[in-house]
């Protein structure tokens, strides 16, 4: 050994190592898979386990705080997807995968996690139908979920601009497959609250396998969906088996193209919706019109006969009877007084100097007019006025005689 060559400790050489390892940015978040062997739960809440390659092992330690988001716990032999970082553990001069999350990959595995997720959200009423929000009939602004380089956007887009052009498509790009898809997509719909006046969000992707779905079925992913602010669409591409999220949603697609023509109503349809309703409303407000115009004429009728029986042809009748009354009345006062009148005639007529002369006497009166009453008033050659019942003569007095006792 030489004075150049340089002598390290055990301690030196391990921190060699944790420098190196952790100076790797592949190794502090990675996802390793492989099949479980010797899985273990401590009871402080921990869980120890070791995942087989073909030709080698890797320890993992899953701690308490991320072993709680474990729903089901996997057995020996099940093929696993482990998440989280490598470090080197100096006590036992090894290294180990310190994870944050541990995924079932095999199908059954698979089926069984997402069994008991889909258990768990129900109970919780994520998937209650009476908690399904209605659709706008007229989006304004959709919010669309996608890979930004799949065929679902251009199929969305394509099938917007010709079906509903009015709406405004806000594309939030997001991975729809791998590892770090669902911290993504729950990015995106967390996006979605930040928007004004949004309508609706639609969460797309195109067909492919069906392990490339399983973001779906990510409880996170579930959990973002029901809590978006608006109602959400899906159009998972996949028709033979539904993914969490397609129950969650509001409304579920089997296709992108499927969940856009749902989301956007076709504008031709409308124009043809609008004119047929213009027409029968034009149609039914005529008839209305016409109903409106009997039932007026009807009223017109009802009220003029009504005018005519109950008020015109009573004050008619009362008028009559009064006229009638007022005639019988007059007639009676005029009779009367026409009767009074003829006694009163015939009385004055028999008080009447003029009725006296009828009967053969005469009225004298002297040059002056005066009525002569006594003889004695006479001269002799007086010219005196002799009126009659016919006429009147002039006389000139002979002679006056006196009856026995009068004074001349």
């Amino acid at each position: 050994m030489t004075g150049k060559d340089s002598v390290l400790s055990v301690d030196d050489v391990t921190n060699k190592i944790r420098e190196a390892v952790c100076a790797s940015s592949g190794l502090q978040n990675m996802s390793v898979r492989g099949e479980l062997l010797g899985f273990k739960r401590h009871t402080s809440g921990h869980a120890y386990f070791t995942i087989l390659g073909k030709e080698s092992r890797i320890a993992c330690v899953l701690f308490r705080s991320n072993a709680q988001q474990v729903l089901r716990w996997p057995k020996d032999g099940d093929e696993v997807l482990v998440r989280g970082r490598l470090d080197v553990y100096g006590a036992r001069g090894s290294y180990q995968i310190y994870a944050s999350a541990l995924l079932p990959l095999g199908e059954g595995a698979k089926a069984r996690a997402k069994e008991m997720l889909k258990n768990m959200l129900t109970q919780e009423g994520l998937f209650d139908v009476r908690h399904k929000r209605p659709l706008p009939v007229f989006p304004e602004r959709v919010a669309l979920i996608t890979s930004p380089t799949g065929a679902a956007l251009q199929d969305v887009i394509k099938i917007s601009s010709l079906r509903y052009p009015a709406a405004d498509l806000i594309v939030i790009p997001s991975l729809m497959q791998g590892i770090t898809s669902p911290r993504e997509i729950v990015s995106a719909f967390g996006k979605c609250g930040r928007i004004q006046g949004l309508s609706l969000a639609m969460l797309v992707r195109g067909g492919g396998n069906r392990d490339d779905l399983d973001a779906f079925d990510d409880e996170q992913v579930v959990r973002a969906l029901r809590s978006c602010p608006v109602p959400v669409v899906t159009g998972l591409g996949h028709q033979i088996d539904s993914t969490l999220s397609d129950l969650a949603a509001d409304f579920a697609a089997p296709t992108p193209s499927g969940a856009a023509e749902r989301v956007f109503p076709d504008s031709r349809e409308l124009t043809a919706f609008l004119t047929a309703s213009g027409r029968s409303m034009i149609s039914h407000a005529q008839k209305k019109i016409a109903r409106m115009a009997d039932i007026t004429d009807d009223a017109r009728r009802r009220m003029n006969f009504a005018l005519v029986k109950g008020k015109l042809q009573p004050a008619e009748d009362l008028v009559d009877s009064v006229s009638a009354a007022m005639v019988t009345s007059i007639t009676y006062k005029m009779n009367g007084a026409e009767a009074k009148l003829m006694a009163s005639a015939e009385a004055l007529q028999n008080a009447s100097p003029l009725a006296i002369l009828t009967r053969g006497y005469a009225i004298c009166r002297d040059d002056r007019g005066s009525v002569i009453r006594d003889s004695s008033s006479l001269t002799k050659g007086q010219e005196i006025d002799v009126r009659m019942r016919d006429g009147s003569a002039s006389a000139i007095v002979k002679n006056v005689i006196l009856n026995e006792g009068a004074v001349s």
